[in-house]
């Protein structure tokens, strides 16, 4: 079963860094698409960094680029998502989420993640 336990939100002002963490314990396949979503009050969940196991592809929001930099560490199972130069419009639930990718496939924003974590919120104040 896989579990997916994300950790690091908190409070911040405008301009400041956080470093959110996803330890992902149960995965058993060999390759991975592993991402960072995020969902504001009243705003849909939006795709903000992914990567696959191998470091191979990565991709970001375009809002996030140059400021969010996605990475894992694979023998602890743990994703991070370093957040500088932080804004406003950034604060929302981030939430780690990931699923198998087969030969073949990609990683991806456009395809169902089949494993989520509980999430962590970030807070921005201006």
């Amino acid at each position: 079963q896989v579990r997916l336990m994300e950790s690091g939100g908190g409070s911040v002002q405008a301009g400041k860094s956080l470093r959110l963490t996803c330890v992902a314990s149960g995965y058993t396949y060999d390759n991975y698409c592993m991402a960072w979503f995020r969902q504001a009050p009243g705003k849909e969940r939006e795709g903000v960094a992914c990567v696959d196991t191998y470091g191979t592809t990565s991709t970001y929001h375009d809002s996030v680029k140059g400021r969010f930099a996605i990475s894992q560490d694979k023998a602890k199972n743990t994703l991070y998502l370093q957040m500088d130069n932080l804004k406003p419009e950034d604060a929302a639930m981030y939430t780690c989420a990931s699923y198998e990718i087969v030969p073949g496939g990609v990683c991806s924003f456009r395809f169902g993640f089949r494993y989520w974590g509980q999430g962590t919120r970030v807070t921005v104040s201006s």
